[in-house]
């Protein structure tokens, strides 16, 4: 049974909790570049699946049109519409001078938007506008269509000819091999270029001019011609996959190429990867063309449509919080994962719920202190109001449960525990629930984290008591019981221990640093918050302890099976209290230069939660242009779809950077996939195959965080369409929660 509290204790609890209370501490004149929440457009995909490849794609008069081959079809809402078409078998379909051109290898037919129209027999293997005419390749030769008749323009050609484009006054074309010029009625292929050469033996498969440029896909890169200069631009030089396949202006200034294995833009200079499953049905990609903010690409599996829509991040949070509801992903104060089981969305009752919740929670906190808003205030009150259930709903005096069951519930419930061992699921006496033991750091570094933030954002002073009551009874266990956590057993728990004689064995060895650190961040934050003196007392048993070596090093970065992505979370959970709280300058500089130390070898992810906590401590630059391209790289759909980048051939560390682990190239989540921040974004292959809907509390987190140190500044409009999303009522994912409601808690009563 719980044991309450004196009323001395009580009394005492407060005035202390009422001292502690304030705003958390911003950086007077920090360092990092504030980032303006602009305008700029969001990736929305959606797929059109076929069975048989999609030849050919363009855009006519708003309108998208494919060609396979059947024919042409006209992309209707989530489905392609065949056309009476005069011709099949196409290859190409182009729009020039007002009319939409379909290639084949029986002819070329034109579209006015009325009729058809079938313009030559000739087999037609490329096409292109050149001086207000529409030029094609045909076998060796180069024609025009002048109204309805076609004439030649050269037709000298050594070999066939493959493809065409106008560039530098002229019209360039290639063989497969070589890349020539009209010049004087004749098709040359020397005295072409001065300095530079394409890769020997490779491949050409389609030529683009873009102003002063004409580019060149090839299954060894993309070459470029400027001028009279060959010059290669190959996965050192960003280009995400070299096996190329074809070329398209997008509809901004951007780039779009096509490869063997994926999408990619060209935008501002940054190559991005769009890949399959999640952006297009098939690897192969065969055409693309872009409309009005959408591009489609043509694929041997169908057609992908991706919309770039308007947004900004503060629209961008509205949008996410709207998913939270509509997918179902909230229940009894605490957030979910989904996972699809035969064919319906379930919430994963998981090993960690507390824990993850955590990041939600901490979000509503910094939101309302951004914004006021009442609902983001009682909403950080009732999850507060959960993780305290944690605790209160197990038998053990300050041992806070890991996840909470109602019995019979619809859900997929966690059936494995730590290090392999089953889950240890323990009913409450009334039967109604079950709670999750074994309870491990994770936990408690997310109790110290969410509750100090509530405590100095949120709480008022009817809420200040009972936090501070929580975060008391949840670390005096872990002072009273020898730093560790006593399972029903009587036993620690198999991760939480911070005893020098478990971090001396060899399970408990490696964890010296972080474990360290946390027994630090946990007894330094009580003492901060309740004043009792045992905490104190517990401060200096483990500065006799002696962790500071290892606490410096906490970071892992050898051997490889080290390094891990889900401790640094817990590392930047303790770092975040430990440093605002620590009154010994000593050891504030020893924390900081642990601090600096993982940040190093953090800040390559660009993961924007650890580089706004690191900028929140230090008020040094903390890469927030980075951090807040990640979070616009987010998608919109919050599946984790498989994805595989491990193939591509700019697999290299950005500029400025040092590799401390086995893989070089950080990975956004466009690339990827949603994840939480425990999460491996360097990760370059996964596996989940789109059954699994990843949750945006961490995303949450990491914005309202950066809204409310100043690294991102509030959305410069004030146009509501781009702040914010309509409610539309829908449920879309699992069912809402229609079991018992969360009890009253010890203090409501």
């Amino acid at each position: 049974m719980l044991k309450p509290i004196s009323l001395l204790a009580a009394i005492t609890l407060t005035c202390a909790a009422a001292w502690a209370a304030g705003q958390l501490p911003i950086p007077a004149h920090p360092l990092w570049e504030p980032m303006v929440d602009e305008v700029y457009l969001q990736e929305v995909g959606r797929l059109i699946e076929t069975s048989a490849p999609v030849n050919a794609v363009a855009v006519f008069n708003a309108t998208a049109y494919t060609g396979d081959a059947q024919g042409v079809a006209v992309v209707e809402a989530e489905a392609l519409k065949r056309l009476e078409a005069p011709l099949r078998n196409i290859t190409r379909l182009e729009t020039l001078n007002e009319a939409l051109w379909a290639a084949s290898p029986d002819g070329l037919a034109r579209f006015d938007g009325v009729s058809w129209s079938r313009v030559t027999a000739l087999p037609v293997t490329g096409l292109c506008a050149y001086n207000e005419r529409v030029v094609f390749t045909s076998g060796r030769a180069l024609y025009a269509v002048e109204g309805d008749t076609v004439i030649p323009l050269a037709e000298n050609s050594p070999t066939s000819l493959l493809g065409a484009a106008p560039y530098s006054g002229t019209v360039y074309v290639h063989d497969g091999r070589r890349v020539g010029l009209l010049e004087r009625g004749q098709i040359v292929y020397e005295n072409i270029t001065d300095w530079g050469a394409l890769e020997r033996g490779c491949t050409i498969r389609d030529v683009l001019a873009v102003g002063s440029r004409l580019y060149v896909a090839t299954d060894e890169g993309l070459g470029l011609l400027r001028g009279m200069t060959w010059h290669a631009i190959q996965g050192e030089d960003g280009l995400c996959y070299e096996d190329t396949t074809c070329l398209a202006r997008g509809f901004d200034r951007d780039l779009w190429i096509g490869t063997m294995r994926g999408a990619i833009r060209n935008t501002g200079g940054e190559y991005q990867f769009l890949g399959y499953p999640r952006w297009i049905p098939h690897d192969k990609v065969n055409a693309i063309a872009s409309g009005h903010n959408v591009v489609y690409l043509a694929t041997d599996g169908g057609l992908g449509i991706i919309t770039y829509e308007p947004f900004t991040l503060a629209r961008k949070a509205a949008y996410y919080e709207r998913w939270l509801e509509e997918w179902g992903q909230k229940r009894l104060g605490f957030i979910h994962s989904l996972f699809l089981i035969d064919g319906e969305w379930q919430r994963e009752v998981s090993d960690n719920d507390v824990g993850y919740s955590s990041h939600y929670l901490s979000a509503k906190c910094f939101e309302y202190a951004v914004t006021g808003n009442p609902e983001a205030r009682a909403e950080a009150v009732d999850m507060m109001k959960s993780m305290k259930w944690s605790e209160e709903i197990t038998s053990i005096d300050g041992f806070p449960a890991r996840s909470i069951y109602a019995v019979n519930e619809p859900c997929l419930k966690a059936q494995h525990g730590s290090g392999g061992l089953p889950a240890e699921w323990h009913p409450t006496p009334d039967g109604v629930w079950e709670w999750k033991g074994d309870t491990s750091s994770d936990e408690i570094d997310a109790h110290v984290y969410a509750a100090t933030i509530f405590l100095q954002l949120v709480a008022n002073d009817e809420e200040r008591p009972w936090v501070t009551e929580h975060l008391h009874r949840v670390i005096g266990h872990i002072a009273d019981n020898g730093f560790c956590l006593r399972d029903v057993d009587g036993q620690p728990t198999r991760w939480a221990r911070w005893d020098p004689e478990y971090l001396q064995t060899p399970l408990g060895y490696y964890a010296r640093g972080l474990n360290g650190m946390e027994a630090f961040n946990y007894m330094t934050t009580a003492w901060y918050f309740t004043r009792d003196p045992k905490f104190q007392d517990a401060r200096n048993r483990l500065i006799g302890w002696n962790y500071f070596d290892d606490i410096l090093r906490q970071k892992l970065t050898f051997h490889p099976g080290y390094f891990t992505h889900f401790d640094d979370r817990l590392a930047f959970y303790a770092y975040y209290p430990l440093i605002q709280h620590e009154p010994d300058a000593e050891l504030k500089t020893l924390w900081l230069r642990s601090l600096e130390r993982s940040w190093e070898v953090k800040r390559i992810e660009a993961v924007p939660w650890f580089n706004f906590i690191y900028g929140a401590l230090t008020g040094n630059d903390c890469e927030t242009r980075r951090a807040v391209e990640h979070l616009r790289a987010w998608p919109l759909d919050l599946r984790r779809h498989s994805y595989t980048n491990s193939h591509r051939d700019d697999l290299f560390a950005p500029q400025g950077y040092h590799v401390y682990a086995e893989r070089r190239k950080p990975l956004t989540p466009r690339e990827a996939e949603p994840n939480r921040w425990d999460g491996d974004f360097m990760r370059l292959d996964g596996t989940l195959g789109g059954a699994v809907v990843a949750d945006p509390g961490g995303w949450l987190d990491a914005y309202w965080m950066g809204r409310y140190y100043g690294m991102i500044t509030p959305p410069q409009t004030d146009d509501p369409a781009l702040t914010a999303v309509p409610d539309r009522g829908l449920q879309l994912g699992a069912k809402p929660y229609t079991g018992p409601p969360r009890p009253r808690l010890r203090h409501e009563q």
